[in-house]
């Protein structure tokens, strides 16, 4: 097998639970198939991670109780940490993304999302400019008692950050200004429903909301002219009720837009829909060759999957036609978290 030279993922993965940090592994453009090539393990549980725009610098947030993120650079084939690490103002970081010269993280155990500046160089700011705490809760007393961040995310259209929350069962739209992130409007879903990650269509005009609480996906309207979420629908993950713990995480959308693509854990399955305007319609389900599928990814007609509790990271090709995944392969990846390919 011979790997594609231009072409990198990095690999989270939980180092509290034996996993190494962040592995970097080269991708076969031909195969979608990884061979791991280094590992950084300066940062403890790098839950999630981002590429800078031009793909030479990588972003992790470290998912422990003082909460930071950190800077890597990945011009060879081992990332390399920049600076210590920053601290986000929050605790339990699960997500972040790059926006407005700024990364975002979503702090899940404090219930808020920070601010931290991006230097010219890549590197990070020694403190976040703004965080915005989180309120509310919602009526599944185990796990909304309060705010829990789960995701955030800029807009197709770069105006807007987006933060989901799975303690008050809503998605916030903020701006953010001269580093100070305000709430522009809260947007509720379904009581009970735990949203966990939204991705947008490339259209610009619809979002898709994975639940974890209840195995669905809440499809939205999104109007980036006033920054306004309108739910519409709320449709299952499985095609019955499920067999036993069923705790969707991942979410996908094809770049042309026409598939979609969910991971739910406990059932340990990857479900298909078609994407038919306002609606979406099941298609399959597929065994997620591994055991709870914590992130999903989709590349160049490829679907990664990060199978926490197995440790691996499996590859799927997308049958073009038909939008249904096929197994490709799987490389170890010991409590894998979350996939990103550059």
């Amino acid at each position: 097998m011979v790997a594609d030279e231009r072409r990198r993922a990095f690999i989270g993965s939980f180092t509290a639970a034996g996993g190494p940090g962040i592995v970097a592994a080269a991708v076969n453009g031909g195969s979608g198939a990884l061979t791991v090539l280094s590992g950084a393990d300066d940062v403890p549980d790098p839950a999630y991670l981002a590429l800078a725009p031009d793909g030479r610098t990588l972003y992790a947030v470290s998912e422990t109780t003082e909460g930071a993120v950190a800077a890597y650079r990945v011009t060879g084939d081992r990332p390399e940490l920049i600076a210590p690490p920053t601290p986000v103002g929050g605790s339990g970081p699960t997500h972040l993304a790059l926006h407005a010269g700024h990364v975002l993280t979503a702090n899940y155990g404090s219930g808020s999302v920070s601010a931290v500046p991006v230097r010219s160089d890549g590197s990070l700011a020694p403190a976040p400019s703004g965080v915005l705490p989180h309120t509310g809760s919602g009526p599944y007393a185990p796990r909304q008692q309060a705010p829990h961040a789960h995701q955030v995310q800029t807009d197709p259209s770069g105006r807007w950050a987006v933060s989901v929350d799975l303690g008050t069962d809503s998605v916030r739209v903020c701006t953010l200004t001269d580093g100070r992130l305000d709430v522009h409007g809260e947007y509720a879903l379904r009581p009970g429903s735990g949203p966990r990650h939204l991705a947008f269509h490339p259209d610009g005009g619809h979002a898709y909301i994975v639940n974890e609480l209840t195995p669905t996906v809440t499809v939205c309207r999104w109007d980036a002219a006033d920054g306004s979420l309108k739910p519409l629908w709320e449709t299952p993950v499985l095609p019955g009720a499920p067999a036993g713990d069923a705790y969707p995480s991942g979410i996908a959308v094809a770049p042309d837009g026409r598939f979609l693509w969910t991971a739910t854990r406990g059932e340990n399955v990857l479900s298909a829909f078609a994407v038919e305007g306002d609606t979406l319609r099941l298609l399959a389900t597929v065994p997620c060759h591994g055991h709870w599928p914590r992130a999903l990814t989709e590349a160049n007609g490829f679907l990664y999957v990060a199978n926490e509790r197995s440790g691996d990271v499996a590859w799927f090709a997308v049958d073009p036609a038909s939008g249904l995944p096929r197994y490709g392969g799987s490389v170890e990846v010991p409590a894998a978290s979350c996939v990103v390919i550059g």
